[in-house]
């Protein structure tokens, strides 16, 4: 029987969960803001992950800044990583920041307008 989800999938999530953790509670860095951590992709190798982020509540200056900080300490937040894992190797942590969220934001803020504006073109 074939196994429904593969390693990298398996140790992705564990590693999504684990940055979360350590972003949250274990880095006591005031640059930092809010990141939430929405997707991690390993390499079929698992010797790369891509850590997709959201820093919320800053502008685009911020969330540039926390991008650079977060790859700037990557060799030590990877360090603590591995003392949470329990992998032989622990892959390399790359940080992007996923803009999906804003893109949804301002889909939903064009939608609301939309709303509150009459159609005219339904009238005769």
């Amino acid at each position: 029987m074939a196994r429904e989800f593969g390693r990298s999938a398996r140790v992705s999530s564990q590693i999504q969960k684990q940055l979360a953790l350590i972003l949250q509670r274990g880095i006591k860095d005031p640059r930092l803001g809010f990141v939430t951590v929405n997707e991690v992709i390993i390499s079929k190798d698992l010797a790369v992950a891509k850590v997709y982020i959201t820093v919320l509540n800053v502008d685009e200056q911020g969330k540039s800044d926390n991008i650079i900080w977060l790859n700037e300490s990557a060799p030590a937040i990877r360090s603590e990583l591995a003392g949470n894992m329990r992998l032989r190797h622990v892959p390399e942590l790359r940080f992007y920041y996923d803009d999906s969220f804003d893109i949804g934001m301002r889909v939903a803020q064009l939608l609301s307008e939309g709303k509150e504006k009459p159609d005219s073109s339904n009238q005769e």
